[in-house]
C-alpha cells in the first residue's frame, strides 16, 4: 500500500478504531470535479471540513513550459479549489458552520533577493504563482463567509516535506521537514473559533514554533522536539501567519 494514499489513510483511521471511507474521483474531469461533494453528503449526510489538497507538478522554465503544463498547473490550484469550496459552501452553510484548509506552499511568497540559485533554475514559477492566487483566494473567501460562520485557512509547509510524489521535484540539499509539524499546525487552528482564524495563511514550522506549540506524532502517542525554522526559511514568512 503506497504511503499517503486514500488506502493507507483509511486503514490507519480503521486500525485506531474509527471508521472511514474513500471516494475515488479525477479532478481534471469536470463531471467527476462537480459531482465530488454531493456524493461525499449522500454518503454521510453532512460536510464539516473540506481539504483542497489536490495537486499537480511539472516544473518548466517558463520559456521551455507547454501550454498544456501551463493548463493543468491553473486547472488543479485555482479552478479545482475554486469549484469544490462553491458545491461545499451550501452544505456548510445549512450546518451553521464549516471549515475549508487550502494547502499552500511557502513558493507562493516572493522569493529573496538577492535570488537563489533555486529560484533562477527550478522552473517553479507557474507553480508558485498559482500557490500565491490561491493564498488570497483563501483570504477573500473568508471574507465573504465569514457572516457564515466558515472559516477558510491555508497552510503550507515552511520549507518542503519530501513526501513521495514530490521528492523528484526537491533538490537533494533543499531543506525539508518532517509533515507532523504541518498537520499540527491545522489542528491547532481547529479549536479557535472560525472568527479569529479565518482567512489565516500559515506555515507549518513557523506557526507551532511561534505560538509554542507541543507538536505530536501523528497518532499523537509521541511528543516531537521543538523546531525552530532555518536560517535559510524564506523571511518574507510571518511566523503568526499572514
Amino acid at each position: 500500500m503506497l504511503p499517503g494514499t486514500i488506502g493507507e489513510t483509511i486503514a490507519l483511521i480503521e486500525a485506531a478504531g474509527g471508521q472511514a471511507f474513500g471516494l475515488a474521483a479525477d479532478l481534471e474531469d469536470p463531471e467527476q470535479r462537480a459531482g465530488l461533494i454531493d456524493r461525499v453528503v449522500q454518503r454521510t449526510g453532512r460536510l464539516d471540513i473540506l481539504v483542497n489538497n489536490a495537486g499537480y507538478a511539472d516544473y518548466s522554465m517558463v520559456e521551455d513550459m507547454s501550454l498544456e503544463t501551463f493548463d493543468r498547473t491553473v486547472e488543479h490550484y485555482i479552478r479545482t479549489p475554486f469549484v469544490l469550496t462553491q458545491k461545499a459552501i451550501p452544505h456548510m452553510r445549512r450546518l451553521g458552520a464549516g471549515w475549508i484548509v487550502n494547502i499552500g506552499s511557502v513558493t507562493g511568497l516572493a522569493p529573496v533577493r538577492p535570488y537563489r540559485e533555486y529560484n533562477k533554475t527550478s522552473g517553479d514559477v507557474i507553480y508558485a504563482s498559482m500557490k500565491a492566487a490561491l493564498h488570497r483566494f483563501t483570504q477573500g473567501v473568508a471574507a465573504e463567509l465569514l457572516k457564515d460562520n466558515i472559516a477558510v485557512n491555508a497552510v503550507g509547509p515552511s520549507t518542503a516535506v519530501r513526501t513521495p510524489g514530490a521528492a523528484s521535484l526537491i533538490p537533494d540539499t533543499f531543506p525539508t521537514e518532517p509533515v507532523e509539524y504541518l498537520a499540527e499546525t491545522v489542528l491547532a487552528m481547529c479549536h479557535r473559533p472560525a472568527a479569529e482564524r479565518t482567512g489565516l495563511v500559515a506555515f507549518s514550522l513557523h506557526y507551532p514554533w511561534s505560538q509554542g506549540l507541543t507538536v505530536h506524532s501523528l497518532d499523537g502517542r509521541e511528543v516531537l522536539p521543538p523546531l525552530e525554522p532555518p536560517a535559510t526559511a524564506n523571511p518574507n514568512i510571518l511566523p503568526a501567519g499572514l
